[in-house]
């Protein structure tokens, strides 16, 4: 069956996310979503409230390297429309949304009744990740950069084929601040 045709009972879900940078906790998600459905749209949601540490070229790069072989995975990109509306528009029946905490579940199971209200047409998917992924962020993985090796660190939490864009990125980064020193990073324990 080719993309375009879309046969009764085709499932296309749409799993979006800033992937500043992805994760292998997203490429779990990734995985199972491209299982569960016909078509699975990996969308990157821009904010221009929101300051990204990488451009979003970037971030759509680190997306198509790692969903590489994936076959029925599409990348995409949206501004200013509710997830639920992108979703309408892109031709989606389902969100896929990751739960891996309680406080993910609060804004999750309050964000579903607001889709459900604008869209009651698209069904939001939740998916709990395993527990050695559960706490896993790009915030979480972008905090573990700093302290003596931190790239070690981070390699197992980060997918292998952007891990060595990752891990240039923030020495660049370093070297480029005042004499290559961290002063304006936390101070580490």
């Amino acid at each position: 069956m080719s993309r375009t045709t879309k046969l009764p009972g085709y499932r296309k879900a749409v799993y979006a996310g800033s992937f500043d940078p992805i994760t292998n906790g997203h490429m779990y998600m990734i995985r199972v979503g491209a299982h569960l459905f016909d078509e699975l749209v990996v969308s990157i949601g821009v904010n221009p409230d929101k300051r990204y540490t990488f451009s979003l070229n970037e971030r759509l790069e680190f997306l198509r390297k790692c969903t590489q072989g994936i076959p029925n995975i599409t990348l995409d990109h949206f501004s200013g429309l509710f997830l639920v509306d992108y979703a309408r528009k892109i031709g989606a029946r389902y969100i896929l949304r990751g739960i891996r905490h309680p406080n993910d579940y609060e804004y999750e199971r309050r964000m579903c009744h607001v889709n459900t209200d604008l869209n009651p047409r698209v069904v939001t998917a939740f998916l709990i990740p395993p527990r050695d992924i559960s706490e896993l962020s790009s915030s979480f993985v972008k905090g573990l950069v700093g302290p003596s090796g931190w790239e070690t660190v981070v390699k197992n939490y980060v997918p292998a084929p952007i891990y060595k864009q990752f891990v240039r990125h923030f020495r660049d980064g370093k070297a480029k601040r005042e004499g290559g020193g961290l002063k304006d990073m936390p101070e580490w324990v």
